[in-house]
């Protein structure tokens, strides 16, 4: 597949309906990491390198201050929602298809960004770094952003990072970690007609279920932004035959926690639920694992965009790669035209109304002068 040039001049409506439409489920990514960097290399102000499916740009005016607009290009698997369509419901215009608002419409306001600022003779307020890159949809160990701190870490430093991951055009502070775990029940295969020869794994599965039915999910204030947790199973298996006892049931469960727990804190947490079932055999295995980030909004540089915006800030419920930057001690917030109760979901969609507003509240805020103190 090739996707069509794109159009930097288009309107922010325009491109993501260009975006959507250049399927780039993760591991898929290349054919639109093609389109990008060749739009970002026309603009003939940028300095672009390609690592992997991952497209980085960069100005170098020699600016006091670097802001750093990152999003990534992958979406989850497409279901029967690309190409993009355009609907009004009750009375409201709507774009639909699968990665609009996570994060398409926000990749669209940083080409447009680019578009502006990336040509010979822009003089934005801060030097820009552009960061798209991909599988950010899966396993934290495939995420390109991850690559590129390993492999270029200094194309992310800068005095603020920007997520364009979709919050509504509110800015969300921080984010929570997750934490995945596979529980094992062990049981005996037997013939389904003489079951009480075997032990029944899925049966035995029973109290894990029951332990999550009953968590009370922990709530949290952290900088006067409210978190809350969540412990679910997410995938059951078990079984290898209509008429056999199974021997051995997998739950998979997901642990989002907010980020004043650490790594260590969240599976010790987890162990500790499950205790019972731990003590009584079944095992549990740690399959995934990514660090939340706190808010850290007092920071200069945070505090001017948060201000800058005009809208109060609110939690980050949900992994984002803000917590990569926080990591680095570069003040990093969510800030994108999606809805994040839309992701992933088979009508999602990203209100118009919402597009233009954050595309101008970026341009606003990256063509003043503000004082954001230094991080880099």
């Amino acid at each position: 597949m090739t996707v069509p040039p794109l159009d930097l001049t288009a309107d922010v409506l325009m491109l993501t309906r260009a975006l959507v439409d250049a399927p780039s489920v993760s591991g898929t990514e290349e054919p639109l990491a093609d389109a990008v960097e060749a739009a970002l290399r026309a603009l003939g102000g940028l300095e672009v390198e390609r690592i992997g499916n991952n497209v980085l740009a960069r100005t170098d005016l020699g600016r006091d201050t670097r802001v750093v607009l990152a999003g990534h290009l992958d979406t989850v698997p497409i279901a029967d929602n690309v190409p993009s369509r355009l609907e009004t419901v009750d009375g409201e215009e709507r774009l639909y298809g699968c990665g609009t608002s996570d994060m398409k419409a926000g990749d669209a306001v940083m080409l447009r960004l680019a578009g502006r600022f990336g040509v010979p003779g822009a003089q934005p307020a801060h030097d820009l770094t552009f960061v798209f890159y991909d599988n950010e949809e899966v396993e934290a160990v495939k995420n390109g952003l991850g690559r590129v701190a390993r492999e270029r870490r200094g194309w992310l430093y800068g005095d603020l990072a920007i997520l364009l991951e979709p919050t509504d055009g509110d800015v969300e502070g921080g984010c929570q970690g997750t934490l995945r775990v596979v529980l094992t029940v062990p049981g005996k295969r037997a013939h389904s007609a003489r079951s009480w020869l075997g032990v029944n794994a899925v049966h035995g599965a029973a109290p894990i279920l029951a332990t999550l039915a009953a968590y009370e999910a922990r709530e949290v204030d952290i900088d006067g932004l409210h978190f809350r947790e969540g412990l679910n199973a997410v995938r059951m298996e078990g079984g290898v035959a209509g008429n056999v006892v199974p021997d051995e049931c997998r739950v998979t469960v997901n642990f989002r926690f907010a980020p004043d727990r650490d790594e260590d804190d969240a599976e010790a947490h987890v162990r500790e639920v499950f205790a019972d079932v731990l003590a009584a055999g079944v095992t549990l295995e740690v399959t995934d694992l990514s660090p939340g980030a706190l808010p850290g909004l007092a920071e200069p540089a945070a505090a001017a965009f948060v201000a800058a915006v005009g809208r109060p800030a609110r939690a980050k419920l949900g992994w984002t790669d803000v917590a990569r930057f926080a990591a680095f001690g570069i003040p990093a917030l969510n800030y994108g035209p999606g809805d994040p109760n839309l992701a992933h979901q088979r009508a999602e969609h990203v209100r118009v109304d919402r597009l233009q507003p954050a595309e101008d509240a970026l341009l606003a805020y990256l063509s003043t002068t503000t004082d954001t103190g230094s991080t880099a």
